[in-house]
């Protein structure tokens, strides 16, 4: 057999190629088609976990003290229980830094039977990716109705003192909660980071409402509309939420339940690690034979002079979310400057500013100048959007509905692992998708809708550099 000419080489290959494509069922068209993907997790610094610029030493004094707190992991002796989710702050809020939100490895594993714990953690069959496995995030589980039908929202806590050390008497068990699971009555929630929290504490009622005033033409023709968790007093109609008294807007947590980050610090402290305080001075579990810390467990010493060393863990929690700065984004990575700024400017385009703002102000009444009209970068307008049954979790939490959430600030988005509010995914594509909802006869159709219709119109080339942008924060 003679040597074939190149002409007839690149025909060869050409007909090969294809006999492999029809052999293995993969249309000509789709054969080496880009697609746009998550770039993944930023790598390089963590960008966040810092002091804010242009604090005093002594504010400084006070952030240090918060992070020592923040980062402690409690015992029995401490107060810890009777139940908890988990020993300490530190523990749930640790990526990609102290305060940020759930590691890659779950804490809550190791904790289970960690000093003599007994193992009650849920199985992986509740969740992809669950309990069992160290992987996937930190959760807590909320059951969404009792065992009468009445609603209840709460926290079930995952794990005990029971058989830890200095626990000696006290037998509790979990409730069940892959039984609730199976029973589909109970739901996941992942922790929020805090970075930045203290500017938006201090973004004026106004701003946001004059936010929400905004654009209201164009937010209506694509469904959006928005609003803020709070209740006005002395009106016959309003909007309802648990700061029923005062009227302002509430705006930490996954539906905006709470109202500051002292309210924020006490609840955690109650709920996820059982530690009653001032705020909260009663026990989840009243059981006198779980009962080895005085209670409240930690509140301020009168009989210590200096601050802030008397003062109270919650406090100090407030102090350092109140004084972390927010998180750096990065010009270049992922994709370089041109697609980031590309990205941005469709990100607009699409309309998804139109609830994650890119940037409001703080006002200039706090006492604390580095917080004094202040950018706040946080691509949220703190508003309840419904959100469609696909990512409705029918808790209800001040005036919050079952399909309410509050818009999730973007800023630190890069160094995310765990995405939506039961960190039901990784990919930053899927949770893009998973804002589209049709309404069905429980709740009405999502307010995102719109927008990841024009989303989906996109090239992919145009979706990469979204994706890159949002990496980019």
């Amino acid at each position: 057999m003679g040597i074939l000419s190149p002409a007839r080489s690149v025909v060869c290959v050409v007909v090969a190629l294809l006999a492999v494509l029809l052999t293995t069922g993969v249309p000509y068209a789709q054969f080496n088609v880009f697609r746009a993907r998550d770039p993944g997790v930023r790598g390089g610094p963590a960008g966040a976990g810092g002091p804010l610029a242009g604090l005093t030493a002594r504010e400084f004094e006070f952030f240090q003290a918060g992070l020592a707190d923040f980062s402690e992991e409690e015992n029995v002796a401490d107060g810890l229980g009777p139940r908890m989710n988990l020993n300490s702050c530190a523990g749930c809020h640790a990526q990609p830094a102290t305060g940020g939100t759930s590691p890659f490895v779950n804490p809550q594993v190791d904790f289970a039977t960690r000093d003599g714990g007994t193992y009650q953690f849920p199985s992986a069959t509740v969740f992809s990716g669950g309990y069992a496995s160290p992987y996937g995030p930190v959760r807590e589980v909320r059951f969404k109705f009792k065992p009468d039908g009445s609603r209840d929202g709460g926290v079930h806590n995952t794990a005990t003192i029971t058989g830890r050390a200095g626990a000696a008497g006290c037998s509790l068990t979990v409730d069940d909660i892959d039984g609730q699971f199976a029973a589909g009555n109970a739901i996941f929630r992942i922790p929020t980071p805090v970075f930045g929290a203290g500017l938006i504490e201090q973004i004026p009622d106004s701003a946001i409402l004059a936010n929400q005033a905004a654009y209201t033409s164009a937010k209506s023709q694509l469904g959006i509309g928005g609003r803020a968790n709070r209740y006005r007093p002395g009106r016959a109609t309003g909007e309802p939420n648990t700061n029923g008294n005062d009227g302002t807007i509430s705006r930490f947590g996954w539906k905006a339940q709470n109202k500051s980050l002292l309210l924020f610090s006490g609840e955690a402290y109650n709920v996820e690690m059982g530690i009653s305080n001032e705020l909260f001075q009663q026990e989840r579990e009243e059981n006198p034979l779980c009962q080895f810390a005085p209670v409240p467990n930690d509140v301020t010493n009168p009989e210590i002079a200096t601050t802030p060393e008397g003062l109270s863990a919650i406090e100090k929690f407030a102090f350092f979310q109140r004084f972390l700065a927010p998180p750096t984004p990065s010009p270049d990575t992922p994709g370089g400057a041109t697609s980031i700024n590309n990205g941005r400017g469709l990100f607009m385009a699409v309309g998804c500013a139109y609830c994650h703002t890119p940037a409001l102000t703080t006002g200039n009444v706090t006492a604390v100048a580095a917080l004094r009209s202040q950018p706040v970068n946080l691509f949220s307008d703190i508003l309840l959007h419904n959100m469609g049954p696909g990512l409705a979790d029918n808790i209800l939490q001040g005036g919050a509905a079952g399909d309410e959430f509050r818009t999730a600030p973007l800023w630190g988005l890069g160094k995310r692992i765990f995405f939506l509010h039961d960190g039901r995914t990784d990919d930053l594509l899927t949770a893009i998708q998973a804002h589209r909802s049709a309404g069905n006869s429980k709740f009405g159709p999502s307010e995102a809708n719109g927008v990841i219709n024009n989303f989906n119109q996109l090239t992919e080339r145009q979706k990469q550099d979204m994706l890159n942008f949002l990496r980019s924060l």
